[in-house]
């Protein structure tokens, strides 16, 4: 019987790895577990299955039981996106929910709602999709949070954060991926006393609203187990948050003032350790307390300048901790490796981003795969490498999209691709291509 019963549990963890329904993959750390994937790329690059035109937005998709869910922007006509990315006007457009199949690319559904954008970085919507169970969950650039049939993009039920709960739009929009669990939908929201809020993901009916601050920042809800009990880490800009997920109870808490609100990067948890970091104040570590739910800090970056770095100072990628090291991307494009312990840098280089020279903001995502790392650059490339703390080891490279995103004075593609059914799925702001990575 018991050998049946994990058997019956391996089959269901295959099961689970086809799919990548929501931000960072099955089980949110940014793991891909598919077999049977390429070793490299073939000359020419891996097979391109097809290609859709879809509008502009930095929302990852979601792939979840044969279809693919993403957001873009539609501009209205006679108005356009500001030259200056900084710029805040008002922006007409509509924000649309798509269904694709996964096989194909064809248009299952769509849904579009009309949204006025306010907010800087006006390309697009940023969050991914969470999808489950039969449904999918939305979050818009403006704060409108949608619970739609994954069947027929049909509404279900929605929230507007600005008009329920008197959020303000952030600098660069609400940005905070949606966290699904169990029946709680937990969702980065603002306004007085409701920087998180969780909703009942079938009724929409709020379960609990908690903290207050003058913004609440980008980073989305991070759920980890520690003390012997479930943690929900909310990080704010002017503090590192630990609820109980159940109630909204603070737990502990940390005060961390961060520059421009610029919350963003994911928690990492490896161990008892939990990371933290951010493009203008560097980072933090912290040891969780083994027996109850508490922190206290392990080691700290030092500086407070983007460029005159010391430890990881991130911003739009999330970093990757294996085997007692961290991988990261710094602020101007550094691919580092750190000792977790202490944040002291092993190495870095710019070969996976820029290529040679520092850029401001210039990024890739990590996705680990069995013993070696897919990285997604902002040139739209895709490279199979290893990462050690001897160094970065390339072993193939592929371009699948080309930069369409002007925001940052440069072409960019800032969208966090999703790994399903031995396929990668990336977008830009013309078009979502999927690629086959089987053997």
């Amino acid at each position: 019987m018991r050998s049946a019963f994990f058997i019956l549990l391996l089959l269901s963890d295959m099961l689970r790895a086809d799919d990548w329904p929501h931000w960072l993959g099955p089980q949110s750390n940014s793991v891909w577990r598919e077999s049977g994937i390429i070793d490299t790329f073939p000359a020419g690059g891996p097979k391109v299955l097809w290609r859709v035109k879809i509008g502009g937005g930095y929302t990852g998709p979601a792939v979840a039981e044969g279809r693919v869910y993403l957001m873009d922007r539609q501009v209205a006509e006679k108005s356009s996106i500001p030259g200056n990315a900084f710029a805040r006007g008002i922006i007409p457009g509509t924000e649309r929910v798509l269904c694709l199949d996964a096989k194909s690319g064809a248009l299952v559904w769509e849904h579009r709602y009309e949204c006025t954008y306010t907010m800087s970085y006006s390309t697009g919507p940023r969050c991914t999709p969470v999808v489950s169970g039969g449904k999918v969950w939305t979050l818009g650039a403006e704060g409108n949070l949608l619970c739609l049939d994954a069947a027929n993009g049909k509404v279900l039920w929605s929230h507007d954060f600005k008009t329920e709960y008197g959020a303000k739009t952030p600098m660069w929009g609400f940005a905070g991926h949606p966290l699904l669990d169990g029946q709680r939908l937990i969702c980065l929201c603002g306004g007085p006393g409701s920087v998180a809020v969780a909703f009942d993901k079938d009724s929409g009916k709020e379960i609990w609203r908690a903290l207050d601050t003058r913004e609440p920042g980008y980073c989305p809800p991070t759920m980890i187990e520690a003390g012997g009990s479930k943690q929900l880490i909310l990080w704010h800009p002017q503090a590192v948050n630990s609820l109980d997920p159940a109630t909204g109870k603070v737990l502990w808490s940390y005060p961390w003032e961060i520059r421009f609100g610029l919350t963003v990067a994911t928690p990492r948890l490896a161990g008892d350790m939990l990371l933290f970091s951010s493009f203008y104040t560097s980072s933090k570590c912290f040891k969780l307390d083994a027996t109850k739910p508490a922190a206290a800090l392990q080691w700290e970056g030092k500086s407070f300048s983007e460029k005159n770095t010391d430890t990881l100072h991130s911003l739009i990628s999330t970093p990757f901790i294996e085997n007692g090291h961290i991988y990261g991307v710094c602020s101007y494009g550094q691919l580092r490796c750190l000792k977790l312990v202490t944040g002291e840098r092993l190495w870095e280089t710019f070969a996976a981003t820029t290529g040679d020279k520092p850029v401001r903001w210039a990024n890739a995502f990590l996705i680990k795969h069995e013993n070696r790392f897919f990285l997604a650059n902002e040139q739209g490339e895709l490279i199979i490498a290893n990462l050690t703390p001897k160094g970065y080891e390339e072993i193939s490279r592929a371009k699948l999209l080309k930069p369409t995103t002007t925001d940052p004075r440069r072409a960019v593609v800032w969208s966090h691709p999703a790994f399903a059914n031995q396929c990668v799925f990336m977008r830009n702001d013309e078009e979502i291509v999927c690629a086959s990575l089987a053997k």
